[in-house]
């Protein structure tokens, strides 16, 4: 038995989580999934990145955009934008159903964390897929155009401000929803996924309680860049580590793990950064294809990852 907890948030994590239970028993995996995107959509609570990962894993998603169900239609959507109601945020008539679900279990005073125990049984997944906290917890964007919510940032208005600070709504206040203490304490490896390191996987370090527990596990936490050749593979990472001033590469990533994990894993597209990276740093950079393009290069990808981090450990 192999225990692995997974920092995720977002599409990439989706993917990489995808390939974790190709090589490992799917009960031995907690994915520990990011709610700084969640927000209430026409009455509904959404959680765009709960719903991405699940939908992922179950094979259920949307292969060409990542996020969504396949098969969508979006009837009642374009019924709603005749009606004059919000249609700015993309849902479709199946997705509506997981939020019609969530939204009535969480008002009948169900926590977030339960509510997605029970739906990733009713569609058979074995791993544990978790929001980090039960709380509320938003993601808040400083830009030009004032602060804005996330959703408004990334959907509304196509992540095209620049980012001037983050700052996450709740988390003073927040606990760690349960099991994630447990999961990261009892884990022989800690992965923190090819996610956004500002959108995804801050929020989740905000949490009291939650950045001491990787960083004291340090030593069995490995990193995946979800930086190549200065690009971010989907999402405005690249943008954001520009506007708040860090280097645009792996290595400006790296900068920003170095506390948190002993272990690095680059592209090969950016091998020559490994000597700077380890030097700086003190990480241990591992080399190897982090683009996850099918299911070979995801399985290849969380061996790979695994192998560094049980071997450190």
């Amino acid at each position: 038995m192999t225990r692995v907890a997974v920092l995720a948030g977002g599409v990439g994590a989706a993917r990489f989580l995808d390939g974790l239970v190709r090589v490992v028993e799917p009960s031995d995996v907690t994915a520990i999934v990011n709610v700084g995107d969640d927000m209430e959509w026409a009455g509904l609570h959404i959680s765009p990145d709960l719903d991405t990962v699940t939908y992922t894993l179950a094979d259920l998603v949307n292969p060409e955009t990542g996020w969504g169900l396949r098969g969508e239609s979006r009837r009642t959507l374009e019924r709603l934008s005749e009606l004059g109601g919000p249609d700015w945020f993309m849902i479709g008539d199946l997705d509506l159903a997981t939020h019609l679900y969530r939204t009535h279990r969480l008002t009948q005073g169900d926590p977030l964390s339960a509510v997605t125990r029970d739906f990733t049984a009713r569609i058979g997944l074995e791993c544990v897929i978790t929001p980090v906290t039960d709380d509320r917890l938003r993601t808040v964007v400083r830009t030009d155009a004032g602060e804005l919510a996330f959703q408004d940032y990334f959907v509304r208005r196509r992540a095209a401000d620049s980012v001037h600070a983050l700052r996450f709504d709740g988390a003073d206040s927040a606990k760690p929803a349960p099991g994630v203490e447990e999961a990261l304490r009892s884990a022989d490896a800690i992965v923190i996924a090819p996610s956004n390191p500002f959108l995804s996987i801050d929020p989740l370090l905000s949490v009291p309680g939650v950045r001491d527990l990787v960083t004291s596990n340090r030593s069995k936490v490995a990193a995946v860049s979800p930086i190549i050749g200065g690009q971010a593979v989907k999402g405005p990472a690249a943008d954001i580590l520009q506007s708040l001033g860090h280097d645009v590469s792996a290595l400006g990533v790296a900068r920003i793990y170095a506390e948190l994990a002993d272990i690095f894993v680059l592209d090969e597209t950016d091998a020559a950064l490994a000597s700077t990276i380890e030097a700086e740093t003190g990480m241990r950079v591992v080399v190897m294809p982090t683009l996850m393009t099918d299911v070979e290069t995801k399985m290849a990808l969380a061996s790979g990852t695994l192998e560094a981090a049980l071997d450190v450990a």
